[in-house]
């Protein structure tokens, strides 16, 4: 996977990776790979051909979750006028990627200490931990706000909503949730309680998958 891919072939990739996300989102990590492939448009030989098993197929959507998080945290950095709106943008594009529900859903199936992945967590990370302290710097975040307490919330939203509700609607009212969320972070809103204890720092929680 790391040659350079002919169009038609990235293409593929690229929808068979988006589907995965869904798909395994939806029904968990045994979800049926056919299902994967219909979604994506694609036969399942296609899908075969670029993932060999469920476990590459399970390695590669972690990796290519964690490369558009840190990739859509970076544009955020780059792109906002202010560091409280980077944080913003960044979470709603973290909704977006699934990374939050897809590596809780596979953490048990996918080793997430190997060096490959360590190095994208860490790239995937880097960029979320500059726009927290950022927005601290400038005194737009809660300072008891930490890195944890915005990973943790995107993971509780990133979730679908039990019952029958479309999967459109779902989204549409994660978004909406988050905006209420954010509203909650930010100094000067209308939440004055004290929130008690600090958050998770990003060591606690990296600490904390190392003893599972």
């Amino acid at each position: 996977m790391s040659r350079t891919l002919r169009a038609d072939a990235r293409r593929n990739q690229e929808q068979l990776l988006a589907a995965a996300r869904d798909v395994l989102t939806e029904r968990g990590a045994d979800a049926p790979l056919e299902e994967i492939a219909r979604r994506a448009g694609l036969g399942i030989g296609t899908l075969y051909r670029r993932f060999p098993n469920r476990q590459a197929l399970l390695r590669a959507v972690v990796l290519d979750a964690l490369a558009r998080s840190g990739a859509a945290a970076s544009a955020a950095l780059e792109e906002s006028p202010d560091a409280f709106g980077a944080l913003a943008r960044y979470m709603h594009a973290a909704l977006d990627v699934k990374v939050a529900a897809v590596i809780p859903a596979l953490m048990d199936l996918v080793d997430l200490e190997d060096p490959e992945m360590l190095a994208a967590r860490d790239q995937a990370t880097a960029p979320v931990v500059t726009i927290i302290n950022a927005a601290h710097a400038e005194g737009s975040l809660r300072p008891e706000v930490s890195f944890g307490d915005v990973g943790l919330m995107i993971v509780r939203l990133a979730h679908p909503l039990p019952g029958p509700i479309p999967a459109d609607l779902g989204r549409r009212l994660a978004h909406r949730h988050l905006d209420l969320l954010l509203a909650g972070l930010r100094v000067g809103s209308a939440l004055e309680n004290d929130l008690g204890d600090a958050g998770l720092t990003l060591d606690e929680i990296q600490a904390l998958g190392r003893t599972r």
